[in-house]
């Protein structure tokens, strides 16, 4: 391991996903570090990135979540300082963390995702609801584990919903129910890994379900059918290509009942917890979290 040098375990910061951000860093650093790695927890929100030269930091393996950490700004700073990193690049960074321009992507493309309406101030927020039908989604475009996001049941509610995820962002999504169940397929270099399915006990996959809840319910493998599941990888692996992803990421879809798949979004700065889904679906590829911390890592790049 002494190969990767003095390693910065880039945690915390001052987005609203420092929280979780924080469990993610703790199971990566103590993971390096029991696999020999000379691994160190460094928070931006602490202490400034010129301290990752005066401190001797060889490469960066990056577990921030949100703005500034998943957003391409820290990508182009450690570009600027020569320091390697973990995950994806400048520009997939800035994308990716953008849910609207995630899917103006993927539909340019000729991939599938969920009908959806950007909504602003003067929408006709009646006629969006008859276009997309009851429930819809409504969600801040740049914030991740759910924050901001409500799921609208009944008419009239998605002035309230627009106005919540408003307070997060400026842009601000309606999308379309699709109600054949929740997916996630990591795509760790090169390879897609197994699908996850994902059952929630509480209404939809929301901040507590991800993070604190056990009653959560996670299948890997997923149980579609061999076809299916092929056709899911393949996609997403075609979805991580048209974003320009680089090392890894998470991409989330949807299934309907006649296992159509929709692209939700991509995280390119997948979540490590005890309950995150990466290390699951790696498990069940036989890569321990220790050595599925250290392959992120063995791909660090600047450029």
């Amino acid at each position: 391991m002494k190969q990767f040098g003095k390693v910065a375990v880039m945690m915390g910061g001052s987005s609203a996903e420092r929280e979780v951000s924080l469990m993610s860093g703790s199971g990566v650093l103590a993971a390096l570090q029991s696999k020999g790695v000379d691994a160190h927890a460094f928070d931006p929100a602490e202490k400034p990135l010129s301290a990752l030269k005066e401190e001797g930091f060889a490469r960066v393996f990056n577990i921030l979540h949100g703005p500034f950490g998943e957003d391409g700004t820290l990508q182009g700073a450690l570009e600027a300082l020569g320091v390697p990193y973990t995950g994806c690049g400048v520009m997939a960074s800035a994308i990716c963390m953008d849910k609207w321009r995630t899917k103006l992507l993927w539909k340019g493309a000729g991939l599938p995702i969920p009908a959806f309406e950007l909504l602003h101030d003067d929408s006709d927020f009646d006629a969006i609801e008859q276009a997309l039908g009851l429930p819809i989604f409504v969600k801040p475009s740049t914030e991740g584990s759910s924050i901001g996001v409500t799921k609208v049941k009944t008419h009239g509610g998605l002035k309230a919903a627009y106005e919540e995820a408003r307070q997060y962002d400026s842009i601000v999504i309606a999308e379309q129910f699709i109600g054949g169940g929740e997916y996630t397929c990591a795509v760790i270099d090169g390879q897609a890994y197994p699908t996850i399915k994902i059952e929630p006990a509480t209404e939809y996959y929301d901040y507590q379900a991800k993070y604190f809840r056990d009653d959560t319910v996670y299948r890997c493998p997923s149980g579609l059918a061999p076809e299916v599941e092929a056709r899911a990888r393949e996609l997403a692996l075609q979805a991580f290509k048209v974003l320009g992803c680089q090392g890894w990421a998470r991409i989330d879809f949807l299934m309907d009942e006649q296992n159509g798949i929709y692209l939700l979004e991509a995280n390119t700065n997948p979540g490590m917890t005890s309950h995150s889904l990466v290390p699951m679906a790696a498990r069940v590829e036989g890569l321990s979290y220790e050595d599925l911390c250290v392959k992120v890592l063995a791909a660090a790049h600047v450029g």
